[in-house]
């Protein structure tokens, strides 16, 4: 059973640097997408950054330049580098995983940007 468990969220204030990491288990397929999503409370799951293997990385419009996604190759391990998070960053961050035609969910880290 794929499992995908994200970590490294928390409080943090606004302009202060904050990591997630995503690592996917139970199988031993390399997912060919990881993702990063996140929901704030009162809005919809919207989408933050993704990487596909043999492509370009993406990010939405709202965190470009600011956060980084970041995967070791094949690997089914994803980070997110959140720099200069701001106040409107705070959300539940979900990672997704895409393996063999499946998504994967995570259960969501808890990010809070204090002003």
């Amino acid at each position: 059973q794929v499992q995908l468990v994200e970590s490294g969220g928390g409080l943090v204030q606004a302009g202060e640097s904050l990591t997630l990491s995503c690592a996917a288990s139970g199988t031993i397929y390399s997912a060919n997408a990881m993702s990063w999503y996140r929901q704030a409370p009162g809005k919809e799951r919207e989408f933050v950054a993704g990487v596909i293997i043999g492509a370009n990385k993406k990010y939405a419009e709202s965190i470009q330049g600011r956060f980084t996604i970041s995967r070791d190759g094949g690997k089914n391990n994803v980070v997110l580098r959140m720099n200069s998070p701001q106040p409107e960053d705070t959300a539940v961050y979900y990672c997704d995983a895409n393996i063999r035609g499946h998504t994967y969910w995570g259960q969501g880290t808890q990010v809070t940007v204090s002003s």
